[in-house]
């Protein structure tokens, strides 16, 4: 009988020491960490508030935003700046909060910005049963959004820690996570980010999934098509259910960063929250557990997710590997570049797509 907590479980792995001992990189940011999130504590903030110059004037227009949706807004500090967005902290009254600006107003990343500050507005009537930044203020037309600055500390730093967290960080996450799973909004208030049939087919195309997988992964599909009830049909998800989007404090774990909150099969964020925890085993083998247990279906969600969110992953870092292969950046002696931590992490995605490869062919034996 096949074993469905077992197969997409990874055996303990000896831990390769990195010269340097840098986290893996965020291939967004140019070998820098992952964004921080609305809401981070006490992490330190990215750089000053600095109005001149060309990147001044941008930084005035997003601050004139800000201050036409909240005007007692008093920004102390940027956050986080990229091509895409900037993120600001400062005050409102005696409140501590993050105002965030979308600078690339491209349809895509636009849309984007709405889902989240559509996220947050939906919970102001219909709280759900974790804790999230209060939203303050928004403004969808102009991609503008403010939310209250929440205390704690990140999970975890990096979207890929070289280290395992602790493991009681790790279940106070996914025991938020699972919280959200089991929230059911009212009807209408939230989408579906994802087309399944889609977005397979078109990793199939760019020659991401072989014909077999391609096979499977739609026999899987049918199956929960057809599944009784809800159970192989929709869950609410974070939908970036990583650990640098969890804040831990005394009150509890607190999710953020909302902009991909939906409804997906079930398992969409234990798939994510699995891929992310490659240096803990022993918590991946929990998480694989726990999403699997609801039986077939259960498992063949699961399944159908981790396959999606690899091999996004995968795609991701190869581009950033072919990018950072082109256009090398100067590394410090006894550092290691971030190309050579992009292909560790993509060497370790590809080990685990074999593994969810199959799991996926072993789920469909027993069907």
């Amino acid at each position: 009988m096949y074993a469905a907590s077992s197969s997409v479980s990874v055996p303990t792995r000896t831990h390769r020491p990195q010269v340097g001992g840098g986290p893996y990189l965020d291939p967004t940011h140019g070998g820098r960490a992952r964004r921080a999130a609305p809401g981070l504590g006490p992490q330190p903030v990215s750089g000053r508030l600095d109005l001149s110059g060309p990147q001044g004037a941008q930084l005035r227009t997003a601050l004139a935003s800000v201050h036409r949706i909240c005007p007692e807004f008093n920004p102390v500090q940027v956050l986080r700046r990229s091509g895409r967005s900037v993120l600001l902290v400062g005050t409102t009254g005696r409140s501590s909060a993050v105002a965030k600006c979308l600078l690339d107003h491209s349809p895509a990343w636009a849309e984007r910005f709405r889902q989240e500050i559509g996220a947050y507005r939906a919970f102001v009537r219909h709280r759900p049963p974790v804790r999230v930044p209060r939203l303050i203020a928004a403004d969808p037309d102009n991609c503008t959004l403010v939310v209250e600055r929440m205390p704690g500390r990140v999970a975890a730093l990096q979207r890929y820690p070289t280290e395992p967290p602790p493991r009681a960080d790790i279940r106070a996450a996914l025991g938020a996570i699972c919280r959200i799973n089991a929230w059911r909004p009212p009807a209408g208030r939230f989408e579906a980010p994802i087309d399944y049939a889609a977005r397979l087919a078109r990793y199939h195309e760019l020659g991401l999934l072989t014909d077999r997988d391609m096979g499977d992964l739609q026999k899987l599909l049918h199956g929960l098509a057809h599944a009784p009830g809800r159970q192989g049909r929709g869950q609410f998800c974070h939908g970036d259910a990583q650990l640098n989007n969890v804040l831990l404090s005394p009150a509890g774990a607190a999710l953020v960063d909302w902009d991909h909150a939906g409804w997906y099969l079930p398992g969409y964020d234990l798939a994510t929250l699995w891929t992310a925890l490659g240096e803990a085993p022993a918590e991946r083998r929990h998480i694989a557990a726990q999403a699997q247990a609801g039986g077939p279906v259960a498992r063949d969600a699961f399944l159908v997710n981790l396959m999606l969110v690899l091999t996004r992953e995968i795609r991701t870092y190869e581009t950033a590997v072919h990018r950072t292969m082109t256009d090398p950046a100067p590394v410090p002696p006894g550092a290691v570049s971030a190309g050579e931590e992009q292909r560790l992490l993509l060497r370790r995605l590809h080990d685990d797509c074999a593994l969810a490869r199959r799991a996926v062919r072993a789920a469909v034996g027993t069907r």
